[in-house]
């Protein structure tokens, strides 16, 4: 069974604070924000790749230039397109 993720609210990516290693804050299917020591704050989508099954990540933008809102919107997108059939 999946783990249940709360999903991230728009005050907790802004307050996200760098640490001394990178770190991910999960917002859930496959949705996160990783926060890099030096302060960067960059939105991954990571998925599985439909015939290899290999695990991968693909990068959707940086924070503030991609909002929590359009990073979500992004992921619906690339989810669609992963499994058609769900849409």
């Amino acid at each position: 069974m999946p783990k249940l993720i709360t999903p991230l609210s728009s005050t907790q990516v802004r307050k996200a604070k760098p640490k001394s290693s990178e770190y991910s804050l999960a917002d859930g299917k496959g949705l996160y924000l990783r926060v890099k020591p030096h302060g960067t704050k960059l939105w991954l989508f990571n998925y599985q790749k439909p015939y290899t099954k290999k695990r991968t990540n693909i990068s959707i933008g940086m924070f503030p230039t991609v909002t929590l809102a359009q990073a979500r919107s992004t992921r619906e997108n690339y989810n669609s397109l992963l499994n058609p059939a769900e849409s």
